[in-house]
C-alpha cells in the first residue's frame, strides 16, 4: 500500500501542472479508507474565480459521491495545507484526515520573502478553523520541491 508520501509526490506533480497551466502551484489527491485513489485534482484559479482549490472540489466532489462513513474514513492529501475556505468545506462535508506536504506558516514566510501581497483571507492553519480533524504535516523531504514551485510562480525562478 503507497503510504503517505507517494500520495504527497502525486499531490506535488499536480501542482506542477497547475503552476504549468498557469494556475497557482496546488495539487490535491482524495484516497479511500482501502488506500484506493478516489479523485484529485490541481488548482484552476486562472479563470478568475479564486474558489477553484483542489481542496474545496474534492469536498464537493466527495459530498456528491461517497456516503457519510465512507467521507470520514477518507484522506486528502495535498501539496499545501488547506486554506481557511478549503478547511471550513472538509470539515462540513465531514472528510477523515489530512495530510499535506508544506504548511500555511511555510507559504506565508515565502509569500512575505517574495514580496506577495496578503490576500482577503487570514493564513489559519487547519487546527484553527477546523479543530477536531487528524493533520499530519509537514513533510521537509517535499518542502524544498514546493518552496521552488511557488518561487517560480512569483518570481520566476
Amino acid at each position: 500500500m503507497p503510504t503517505d508520501l507517494n500520495y504527497l509526490e502525486r499531490c506535488v506533480e499536480l501542482a506542477a501542472q497547475a503552476l504549468a497551466a498557469g494556475d497557482e502551484p496546488f495539487g490535491s489527491v482524495l484516497v479511500g479508507a482501502d488506500g484506493t485513489v478516489l479523485a484529485e485534482d490541481r488548482n484552476r484559479v486562472s479563470g478568475g474565480d479564486d474558489t477553484r482549490h483542489p481542496e474545496f472540489e474534492l469536498a464537493r466532489w466527495a459530498a456528491e459521491h461517497l456516503a457519510p462513513a465512507d467521507r470520514a474514513t477518507a484522506t486528502v492529501y495535498t501539496s499545501g495545507e488547506h486554506c481557511p475556505m478549503c478547511s471550513a468545506a472538509h470539515a462540513w462535508v465531514g472528510l477523515g484526515r489530512i495530510v499535506y506536504a508544506a504548511s500555511t506558516e511555510q507559504l506565508t514566510a515565502w509569500l512575505n520573502e517574495f514580496g506577495v501581497p496578503s490576500g482577503p483571507v487570514s493564513p489559519l492553519p487547519i487546527r484553527q478553523v477546523a479543530p477536531n480533524i487528524p493533520v499530519t504535516g509537514p513533510f521537509p523531504e517535499l518542502t524544498d520541491r514546493v518552496y521552488a514551485l511557488h518561487k517560480r510562480l512569483h518570481l520566476g525562478a
